[in-house]
């Protein structure tokens, strides 16, 4: 399953497959019938308190990625980021939008990452957690 990132102000491209932003805020300038999309996936996004951190620092970028991995590994992140890797894995292609000038560092590249396999994903999340969930879920239903 190819993963792309691509600026949301970019045009659609028929190869861009499901199309889904991974940004907290809406883009500016753009509206929803514009940008084609799949899925919005807001609680993927940094927090606002990191956002804005690594606004103002761009060069942490390492330390950046090591935050985020950590917020997506709360429980607030959770259903997206199933939600996420069930979509990768059904879809022959995924792009994910953000709206960042910078394009070489910026969430989506940390997503991208994690799909890829270039990442570990954070604990309680990924492929192995969507079976477990679904077993948990299954054994409720046979009580």
């Amino acid at each position: 399953m190819p993963v792309a990132v691509k600026r949301v102000y970019e045009s659609i491209s028929r190869s861009d497959g499901a199309r889904v932003l991974v940004d907290r805020l809406w883009p500016r300038g753009l509206r929803k019938s514009e940008i084609a999309l799949h899925e919005w996936l807001r609680d993927l996004a940094p927090s606002n308190e990191l956002r804005k951190w690594y606004h103002a620092q761009p060069e942490q970028w390492i330390i950046f990625r090591k935050r985020y991995l950590k917020e997506l590994a709360r429980p607030e992140a959770e259903k997206d980021l199933q939600k996420l890797y069930a979509l990768a894995h059904e879809r022959k292609r995924v792009t994910l939008l953000f709206a960042s000038k910078n394009e070489k560092r910026n969430n989506a590249v940390v997503l991208k990452d994690l799909l890829d396999g270039m990442r570990k994903p954070p604990t309680g999340t990924g492929p192995g957690a969507l079976r477990a969930m679904r077993a948990r879920e299954a054994a409720v239903r046979r009580r």
